[in-house]
Protein backbone atom coordinates (compact mmCIF):
# COMPACT_ATOMS: atom_id res chain seq x y z
CA UNK A 1 0.00 0.00 0.00
CA UNK A 2 2.87 2.33 0.85
CA UNK A 3 4.42 1.60 -2.54
CA UNK A 4 1.19 2.56 -4.29
CA UNK A 5 0.94 5.81 -2.35
CA UNK A 6 4.58 6.57 -3.16
CA UNK A 7 3.98 5.89 -6.83
CA UNK A 8 0.90 8.16 -6.87
CA UNK A 9 2.94 10.91 -5.20
CA UNK A 10 5.68 10.42 -7.79
CA UNK A 11 3.05 10.56 -10.55
CA UNK A 12 1.78 13.92 -9.26
CA UNK A 13 5.24 15.42 -8.75
CA UNK A 14 7.09 14.09 -11.77
CA UNK A 15 5.00 12.04 -14.19
CA UNK A 16 7.79 11.41 -16.76
CA UNK A 17 9.86 9.71 -14.06
CA UNK A 18 6.83 7.64 -13.06
CA UNK A 19 6.33 6.53 -16.66
CA UNK A 20 10.00 5.63 -16.90
CA UNK A 21 9.62 3.59 -13.72
CA UNK A 22 6.69 1.70 -15.21
CA UNK A 23 8.69 0.92 -18.36
CA UNK A 24 11.92 -0.08 -16.60
CA UNK A 25 10.42 -2.10 -13.71
CA UNK A 26 10.03 -5.35 -15.72
CA UNK A 27 13.65 -5.14 -16.90
CA UNK A 28 14.89 -4.64 -13.34
CA UNK A 29 12.78 -7.63 -12.29
CA UNK A 30 14.35 -9.72 -15.07
CA UNK A 31 17.84 -8.67 -13.98
CA UNK A 32 17.14 -9.61 -10.35
CA UNK A 33 15.45 -12.93 -11.18
CA UNK A 34 18.69 -15.01 -11.25
CA UNK A 35 19.62 -13.72 -7.79
CA UNK A 36 16.17 -14.66 -6.49
CA UNK A 37 16.52 -18.16 -7.89
CA UNK A 38 20.02 -18.43 -6.44
CA UNK A 39 18.68 -17.39 -3.03
CA UNK A 40 15.98 -20.05 -3.18
CA UNK A 41 18.48 -22.73 -4.18
CA UNK A 42 20.92 -21.77 -1.43
CA UNK A 43 18.12 -21.72 1.15
CA UNK A 44 17.05 -25.21 0.10
CA UNK A 45 20.66 -26.42 0.15
CA UNK A 46 21.21 -25.12 3.68
CA UNK A 47 17.93 -26.71 4.80
CA UNK A 48 19.08 -30.03 3.36
CA UNK A 49 22.47 -29.79 5.10
CA UNK A 50 20.78 -28.87 8.39
CA UNK A 51 18.38 -31.81 8.05
CA UNK A 52 21.27 -34.20 7.38
CA UNK A 53 23.25 -32.89 10.35
CA UNK A 54 20.31 -33.22 12.74
CA UNK A 55 19.20 -36.63 11.42
CA UNK A 56 21.09 -38.66 14.08
CA UNK A 57 19.50 -36.65 16.89
CA UNK A 58 16.05 -37.12 15.39
CA UNK A 59 16.62 -40.86 15.03
CA UNK A 60 17.66 -41.08 18.69
CA UNK A 61 14.43 -39.41 19.75
CA UNK A 62 15.47 -35.85 20.60
CA UNK A 63 12.27 -33.79 20.84
CA UNK A 64 13.54 -30.89 18.69
CA UNK A 65 11.49 -27.73 18.31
Amino acid sequence: MLLLVGFCLLWVLCWPLALLLIVLAPFVWLLLLPFTILGLVLGALFALIRALLFLPARLLGHPGR
